[in-house]
């Protein structure tokens, strides 16, 4: 999922979108170049030279691992066995132990079946080809978020539909605000607490009715998420048990209630879809398998990551999160406008937040700004390790750069801040 429909074309798509952003508006820095175009079809086919390149690297160190890849559509026959249907035929594979590792496939929604053609699922939406036009986008999470702000970077009409009460539902509001606001400022029309109705295709376009009003586009894309791909893997020759379609797995094993079968990735109920964990569930799964030990994920100091423009990233718990667990929380935010370093690249709007026990340790953290997904690794070593604010505060951040802003919220979470 992450390296072919996912991650890594989508992010090579957002680069791409960011180039032309920072060439659109390179006067702002006193370069003056000529109006840039964007060709779509040049675009996809960096994205698949991209995405082949990683694919052909991954293939090459299966190879140097003596890793036998059987190439088809692969279902469980039964502890221990799994059949593979190929161009050829099928094969039969036994083994004591089997990781189902099958990722997600696109959620669609009621009155939006999924057409390649007028209405979109993300998958379909990192082929494009051509200049999709106006474009509608149901769900405002993570995907939605990213392809709205791409779309709005290269020149696009968008339309954000969100039926709950911010984008990016579940984060932080204060950083969801940030963000909802500097999406909108690029210019796209964002809509919270909306459900829309069935749409409507014509010869013109699409029809995207909500309430008592409708908006009219050239495609709709829908990005409500993802579902589990369980659907035909056979698991029911086995004891294991889904939920909704998700696995469920002994976190701190990742095996089933099938002795010998275990689920990794998109598929495991409970655990964020994010291709880093899928890594980590992995390799705690891998170890148990090899030396019966137990290495669960720290799922509490896993970032996540929107690469929207401007980005946000969070990690540990929210604010909301933490006080449902019964902590009394301290909350610390510092804004980029006072940063040297967001002034200098133009991009001084976001913030940094902190959430911490009262009296304890760094429990979350939020950042909403360019660069996001980088700087919120340093505080997530701050939750991972449970760090008190002041200990994390003592060391000093380089000057210029963008991390005096995680510095700053640090020193005022201590209680002694800077400016």
């Amino acid at each position: 999922t992450c390296l072919i429909r996912g991650c890594i074309p989508a992010k090579t798509w957002l680069q791409a979108a960011d180039v032309f952003h920072t060439v659109t508006h390179a006067a702002d820095f006193g370069v003056h170049a000529s109006v840039p175009t964007f060709d779509w079809s040049e675009g996809l086919a960096r994205k698949n030279q991209v995405v082949d390149q990683l694919v052909n690297g991954l293939s090459g160190l299966l190879k140097h691992r003596k890793v036998d890849v059987i190439d088809g559509y692969g279902r469980v026959a039964g502890p221990g066995k799994v059949v593979v249907e190929t161009d050829g035929g099928s094969q039969e594979l036994e083994g004591s132990n089997i990781i189902v590792a099958t990722g997600s496939v696109p959620r669609s929604i009621p009155g939006y079946d999924f057409d390649g053609d007028r209405i979109l699922s993300s998958d379909d939406a990192l082929d494009w080809s051509e200049d999709p036009g106006r474009v509608a986008i149901n769900g405002a999470g993570a995907i939605g978020c990213e392809f709205a702000s791409l779309l709005t970077d290269l020149g696009n009409e968008v339309h954000l539909f969100e039926m709950l009460d911010q984008v990016i539902p579940g984060a932080d509001p204060q950083a969801a605000r940030a963000l909802d606001r500097q999406l909108a400022a690029r210019g796209i029309t964002i809509r919270t607490s909306v459900s829309v109705g069935p749409a409507v295709v014509g010869d013109g376009g699409v029809s995207v009715p909500f309430g008592e009003e409708s908006v009219e586009v050239d495609v709709v894309l829908v990005a409500v998420g993802r579902a589990p791909r369980t659907g035909d893997l056979g698991l029911e020759s086995t004891k294991v048990e889904l939920d909704g379609g998700y696995v469920l797995v002994d976190l701190d094993t990742y095996e089933t209630a099938e002795p010998g079968v275990y689920a990794v990735g998109d598929i495991v109920a409970g655990t964020p879809q994010l291709a880093h964990a899928g890594f980590a569930e992995a390799i705690a799964a891998i170890t148990y398998i090899a030396t019966g030990e137990t290495n669960p994920v720290n799922y509490r100091a896993i970032p996540l990551v929107v690469y929207s423009h401007p980005e946000m990233a969070s990690v540990g718990l929210t604010q909301a999160q933490a006080e449902e667990l019964g902590y009394e929380v301290e909350k610390t935010s510092h804004t980029l406008a006072g940063v040297g370093r967001a002034i200098i690249r133009g991009e001084a709007q976001g913030l940094v937040k902190v959430i911490s026990a009262k009296d304890g340790p760094i429990l979350g953290a939020t950042v909403v700004g360019p660069d996001a997904g980088e700087l919120i690794h340093e505080l997530m070593y701050a939750v991972g390790w449970e760090a008190l604010p002041a200990e994390a505060a003592a060391f000093v951040h380089a000057h210029p750069t963008l991390s005096e802003a995680v510095g700053e919220t640090l020193l005022a979470a201590a209680g002694r801040p800077l400016h």
